[in-house]
């Protein structure tokens, strides 16, 4: 079998991945490469993968390590499933940088993200590295962040409600997503566990900074999130059904453009177990509410080099 192609799509960020078929058989030698890519580029894209459903998206995710359950608080596709079904025609609008479920103790390795339905137009996602965040920052607002720390909790901004296409359908979702409130301490720039790298951990659940007034701490919050998402730093990708997406989540965050109203699109979602965050003073992150070890085991890390481009 030859190796993948990889292709990179932005400066900083993002590789599209051909001559793969995505799948529960690949080779541990395939496997390895599409892992290197990943540390290496941040995120990774494979077309035409209209082979996969949601057994063979399961089978692939878990050869990249041990799956988390769907999501803490919100229902699976079905009884059992590791599939979080993302489907955006209840009006939801999830248009705001995140990195995904960084309100529990240890927030997913990566994400394996699979297009059902998209529209014809709109509903891009745009993913940005915050690792690259974090090198470009001045040095001396990273002397700054350094030392922070940052509270992130599930408990849902109902301001959202109010601007929703279907106000009723988020209320019911907000409900759901907030069931159970989870509370974390996390170092607001964490060491990446394989590669050593230092990245920003903030997005949308990191309320408050540590010992910080309220203010302050949005100010502050604000000021490092615009570094973040500078157009410097993200890579776009336009879906097409059957794209398959792999990201870091321990170097990104991610948002969609909700550009396309009422029209149908639909991901499925599987995500990798990850590790508890650890900030460059070695203080790792702190559980302040709640119990997440339902939601994710503790995942072994086995350190790859990236592959070159």
């Amino acid at each position: 079998m030859s190796s993948p192609v990889i292709t990179p799509v932005a400066g900083r960020i993002g590789a599209e991945i051909t001559g793969v078929q995505l799948g529960g058989e690949l080779p541990a030698e395939t496997v390895k490469e599409i892992r290197a890519a990943l540390l290496r580029h941040k995120v990774i894209f494979f077309r035409g993968q209209d082979h996969l459903d949601e057994l063979g998206q399961v089978a692939f995710a878990t050869l990249l390590g041990p799956l988390t359950t769907a999501h803490p608080t919100v229902p699976a596709l079905s009884d059992g499933s590791p599939i979080l079904d993302l489907d955006y025609s209840n009006g939801q609008k999830v248009d705001r940088w995140h990195t995904d479920v960084t309100f529990v103790d240890r927030p997913p390795l990566a994400s394996v993200l699979r297009a059902v339905v998209v529209p014809p137009a709109g509903g891009d996602t745009l993913w940005a590295s915050t690792v690259a965040a974090y090198e470009n920052l001045p040095r001396e607002v990273a002397e700054l962040v350094d030392g922070l720390r940052a509270v992130h909790t599930n408990q849902f901004d109902y301001t959202r409600v109010t601007t929703s296409d279907n106000p009723e359908r988020v209320r019911e979702y907000a409900e759901i997503f907030a069931s159970t409130t989870f509370e974390t301490e996390h170092p607001v720039v964490r060491v990446h566990p394989e590669t050593g790298e230092r990245s920003i951990l903030l997005g949308d659940f990191a309320k408050r900074i540590v010992g910080l007034p309220g203010d302050v701490s949005a100010s502050l919050i604000r000021l490092i999130q615009d570094q973040v998402t500078q157009v410097e730093n993200t890579v776009r990708w336009r879906w097409a059904p059957g794209d398959v997406a792999i990201w870091d989540n321990r170097a990104t965050q991610h948002r969609v453009v909700h550009d396309f109203g009422q029209q149908p699109r639909r991901l499925h979602r599987v995500t990798i177990a990850g590790d508890l965050p650890v900030g460059i003073d070695g203080r790792p992150s702190k559980v302040l509410t709640g119990d997440a070890s339902d939601y994710s085991p503790i995942s072994p890390v086995t350190p790859v080099t990236p592959v070159a481009a």
